[in-house]
């Protein structure tokens, strides 16, 4: 098959691709909150690290602490969030491509939770030497 000819998907983009200024920033506010109500809508584990932050963020703010070591214990629990939202979307991809077992899928499924493991210990250390020092 020839170029001009091959698979058209291929060079498709999205319709929204194209758009800039505030019409672009609307558009990623609202797909950033569709994607966030999915999460916690359909991730159990970002459920509990969004109630774990709600504890943590205010409890770092009323500590008694240095502004530097708020930001880095406020930042460790939003990383924790960051990781899980890319892991659970790492998760979706795979099961839409197949949901039958895969050596692939389970790799990259296990160094998404492996992630978000990583980004967990780091609250716990950089709290921990925060609030123990």
């Amino acid at each position: 098959m020839s170029d001009t000819h091959s698979n058209t998907r291929d060079h498709e983009e999205s319709p929204f691709k194209g758009k800039t200024g505030l019409r672009r920033l609307m558009n990623a506010f609202g797909y950033s909150v569709e994607g966030f109500k999915a999460a916690f809508h359909h991730e159990d584990a970002f459920r509990q690290e969004v109630f774990l932050a709600v504890v943590l963020i205010p409890m770092a703010l009323f500590l008694e602490s240095e502004a530097l070591h708020r930001v880095l214990m406020i930042g460790s629990v939003f990383l924790v969030l960051i990781v899980e939202l890319l892991n659970s979307a790492v998760e979706a991809v795979v099961d839409l491509v197949s949901i039958e077992w895969h050596a692939l899928a389970k790799r990259a499924k296990d160094i998404g939770s492996a992630a978000v493991f990583v980004a967990l210990s780091n609250v716990v250390m950089t709290w921990g030497l925060i609030l123990l020092t």
